[in-house]
């Protein structure tokens, strides 16, 4: 069932206030005030702009996924992780387990759609050999992220040493 923003509001707003709205028909009470705690977790983390429908949604990077991911693994909980970021703790929830089976590459956008029944033999794409698509190992990726703040690191060094030159300099103009 979809509530309007101005339903989420006032029925977080009763439950700060320690009552409960009427449950809707359909849904058991049990599971309807389990959704306005939630609702209050993130109206409080996010503010009351995170309960509106947002006409688009939003594209997870990879990285985005796995700094998520990480959270949960170090020992947070999931639903609280969730709340944090709004999103579905269903849906974070399939991105732990991605994690779990195939590692980085489970975190990785995938093409949807079925394939095309026909593949002409015209339209078939070269390959460049100096640079193959293929996913990157874990082991790999991890590296990356060493190397890069590893670069960034030496960069901060460079600029260090650069100033400290410029000082020097500018003393012995004086």
């Amino acid at each position: 069932m979809r509530y309007s923003f101005e339903f989420k509001l006032k029925c977080v707003e009763l439950y700060r206030s320690g009552r409960w709205p009427k449950t809707p028909d359909g849904i058991s009470t049990h599971n309807f005030h389990n959704t306005i705690r939630t609702w209050s977790e993130i109206e409080k983390r996010n503010g009351p702009e995170a309960l509106k429908h947002s006409k688009h949604q939003r594209k997870w990077s990879s990285e985005d996924k796995l700094v998520l991911v990480s959270q949960v693994l170090a020992g947070n909980s999931l639903c609280s992780v969730a709340c944090f970021a709004g999103i579905n703790s269903g849906m974070l929830c399939q991105w732990v387990r991605k994690y779990k089976e195939e590692g980085y590459n489970g975190l990785v956008n995938k093409r949807k759609g079925r394939k095309s029944r026909k593949p002409s033999m015209t339209m078939k794409k070269k390959i460049n050999i100096n640079n193959p698509r293929r996913p990157i190992k874990e082991s790999e990726y991890e590296e990356l992220i060493r190397l890069r703040a590893k670069n960034a690191y030496i960069k901060a060094e460079n600029a260090v040493i650069k100033k400290e030159i410029a000082l020097r300099e500018e003393k012995e103009a004086a």
